[in-house]
């Protein structure tokens, strides 16, 4: 009851503008996940960077169950197991970026390019869903919270991983 599995995967390529780039981060996406991605959009105008509110900037896409292990894993590997402590958050859900998107073992298209991308995985437990439901909603116990130490030692079990205080 007490064992941590990963709720969701989210993916994530901010490209920053419209048009042509935003559509090959989907393709990339649509690629990686086998599902299709959805578009982000500015939350307020920013000159300086040529957005507008409302305005497609980026491409998400959430993957739950095998696959979302399945990607974390090829994901990790890019990294070589290592994330830094800063990047576990207090609720116990952890993230990180790589580079390139051919890192994780997609094959390169130069019609395509390369784009970074951002993986963020939320953290579970067997009974988060009473707080989520519509029915006779409830509240987790703190004793039942997943904290940050708890992910981070769940990390280096899991995956073998290494932990950077930088």
């Amino acid at each position: 009851m007490r064992e941590h599995k990963i709720e969701k995967l989210v993916l994530n390529i901010s490209v920053g503008e419209s048009g042509d780039r935003l559509t090959r981060a989907r393709k990339v996406l649509e690629e990686l996940s086998g599902q299709s991605p959805i578009d982000s959009k500015a939350r307020y105008t920013v000159r300086t960077f040529g957005i507008r509110r409302n305005d497609k900037i980026a491409t998400h896409v959430t993957i739950r169950g095998p696959k979302a292990e399945e990607i974390l894993e090829r994901g990790l590997k890019v990294k070589e197991y290592e994330l830094r402590a800063r990047n576990f958050s207090a609720t116990g859900n952890f993230g990180f970026g790589i580079q390139e998107h051919i890192d994780l073992g997609i094959k390169y298209d130069p019609s395509i390019g390369i784009f970074g991308m951002d993986f963020y995985i939320v953290m579970g437990r067997p009974g988060f869903r009473v707080s989520r439901r519509k029915h006779c909603r409830g509240r987790i116990g703190a004793s039942h919270r997943i904290n940050k130490e708890e992910t981070k030692e769940w990390f280096k079990k899991k995956f073998d991983g290494l932990i950077a205080n930088k």
